[in-house]
């Protein structure tokens, strides 16, 4: 590239190799040179509509992330830019958004509708002015990462090979941005035709606004229509970071989808033997992009109440979150009554088998070893952070699960939801599953488990870093270990066929000194997810939990 053609603007760019790509993360940082040129050149100052005798303005601060549909360069999503080059929300996806929230009657009276093939206008005709930015918020944390790995997670069998496509990308998009809408009329208008004006538009950005919003996107504190189910978590693990130079940590709610979504995928597996037929059934709840891209029936809002970014300082600097705040499932679209129901039924049922059986974002497949192991981090040797750990807020209503003895029958009552959900839809269930290393199928997956008093009475832990059993030359019995193996993992980047779990339960016990006394103990379920590989480490683990080691006991799954 000539000296000259290097002065040119990345925006202004063509994107092909050697020139500018902004999709695909590399070590030429064209992302961050994209952003750090179109922010330098925008005006501090914020936008201002000139004042008009009939309009009026509202203001909206958002969740967590917002991007517009503003166009795409090499496929990269970036945010609607306006001429002033401040990032705005169209008036005419407001007026969309707006016309999709009245009522026939109120499209008649501000929409207008078309007759005979003219449009005639509505009886308070309204000029949608679109949204911008309050302040200079928006431009910090711009830069934004989209990481699909669904099939690399569920069915890649050797997940040392990463499928075609589930790469991370860039997309740039604005981090908890405050905006105002503006709207007017031509005619003066009484305050009874304001409110219904803004009761219509609250309505409207309560379904989310932009695009991405079935992942969290666009959401605000008015995002509660057609509210399905919803509960109150608290988590605490490693964050990510994200793609500007100072890789700034981030808690990303989008974690949640991420792990409901292929949750649902195992267990549709795990019920389905005709092709694509699961990942039919997990777009039709969540959304995709085959067939020129569909909408899910759910969405996802996540508003925290709590959320502490610290570091993990043992050698690696690495981010951390403790989190606390409300998830909440809502309905994109009107269902009958019973559609309804069963999704209400379903989204709660996933919501409770991700949290009895795992966590969320970063190393879910793990516990906490901060928590339950903290003499890993007590060498010289720098270690990573490794794990996460959930909790409900409201153990009386979200926690259904209370001994071992509850966790067969739950997993049982599951998959029973989600045959329900698919005999709904008018689909078979299959006589086989799916050939995916994670398809939830009692042939395919063991669940073991025991009770653990506390913290430090955790066992599986240690097994993941040293021999669960030892050795005797002198009877030729080999070390017993799946440190390296291919149940956990033989090199960097090779997922786990184990998942290990500490799950939280409260226990009330009568004192001993004082039988009227009520005594609250914190206890667990240890639980370990088992997808066998038929390895000979794997056959001999097997073997060793068949011995009960601890208490551990089969819970779920075939022998």
């Amino acid at each position: 590239m000539n000296p000259i053609s290097q002065q040119v603007p990345l925006m202004f760019r063509a994107q092909i190799d050697g020139r500018c790509q902004l999709h695909f993360i590399n070590d030429e940082n064209h992302i961050q040179q994209w952003v750090s040129e179109w922010i330098d050149r925008i005006p501090k100052r914020p936008y201002h509509w000139r004042n008009a005798p009939h309009q009026q303005t509202r203001t909206h601060r958002f969740n967590w992330r917002f991007v517009t549909n503003g166009g795409q360069d090499d496929g990269i999503i970036r945010p609607a830019i306006a001429t002033d080059g401040l990032p705005f929300y169209p008036g005419s996806s407001m007026k969309g958004a707006f016309r999709n929230a009245c009522t026939p009657e109120q499209i008649a009276k501000y929409c207008g509708r078309s007759l005979n093939g003219s449009h005639r206008p509505g009886a308070i005709p309204l000029r949608f002015h679109g949204g911008y930015p309050t302040d200079n918020h928006w431009r910090d944390r711009l830069i934004d990462l989209v990481h699909p790995q669904q099939g690399w997670q569920v069915k890649t069998p050797h997940t040392t090979d990463k499928p075609k496509g589930e790469s991370a990308f860039a997309l740039i998009s604005l981090y908890r941005p405050e905006f105002r809408f503006c709207i007017s009329s031509p005619q003066p208008l009484v305050e009874s035709d304001w409110a219904e004006i803004w009761q219509i538009w609250d309505k409207a950005i309560a379904s989310g606004l932009g695009c991405r919003t079935s992942a969290g996107y666009g959401q605000t504190e008015q995002t509660q229509s057609q509210l399905l189910y919803k509960t109150q978590l608290t988590g605490r693990g490693a964050a990510p970071k994200l793609l500007d130079e100072d890789e700034t940590p981030e808690f990303r709610p989008n974690c949640f989808r991420a792990a409901l979504r292929g949750h649902a995928l195992r267990l549709f597996g795990g019920l389905c033997d005709k092709e694509n037929q699961a990942d039919r059934l997990v777009e039709d709840l969540f959304g995709g992009v085959s067939d020129g891209g569909k909408v899910g029936l759910l969405s996802m809002n996540w508003e925290d109440s709590q959320c502490e970014l610290g570091e993990f300082y043992e050698g690696y600097d690495e981010p951390t979150y403790n989190v606390e705040g409300k998830l909440r499932w809502n309905l994109t679209r009107p269902l009958d009554r019973d559609r309804q129901r069963d999704l209400t039924q379903l989204i709660a049922t996933l919501t409770r088998f991700a949290m009895l059986l795992g966590g969320f974002g970063k190393s879910w497949r793990r516990s906490d070893h901060r928590l339950f192991y903290p003499e890993y981090y007590e060498s010289d040797r720098p270690k990573p952070l490794i794990g996460c750990h959930w909790d409900w807020l409201d153990t009386q209503k979200d926690n259904k699960i209370k001994s071992l003895q509850q966790v067969g029958k739950f997993i049982d009552h599951t998959r029973k939801t989600i045959a329900a959900w698919m005999r709904s839809r008018g689909e078979e269930i299959g006589s086989n599953f799916a050939p995916w290393r994670e398809a939830w199928h009692p042939n395919n997956v063991m669940v073991w488990g025991r009770e653990a008093e506390a913290r430090d009475d955790c066992t599986a832990i240690y097994w993941f870093h040293r021999a669960y059993q030892k050795g005797d030359p002198q009877f030729r019995i080999p070390e017993g270990t799946i440190y390296r193996s291919s149940l956990t993992g033989e090199r960097v980047g090779q997922i786990s066929r184990l998942w290990h779990r500490m799950y939280p339960i409260t226990k009330t016990l009568r004192s001993k000194n004082n039988p009227d006394k009520i005594i609250t103990q914190k206890r667990f379920l240890e639980l370990l997810v088992v997808f066998p590989d038929r390895s000979r480490k794997s056959n001999d683990f097997l073997e060793f939990l068949r011995s009960h080691p601890d208490g551990f006991e089969l819970l779920w799954g075939n022998e």
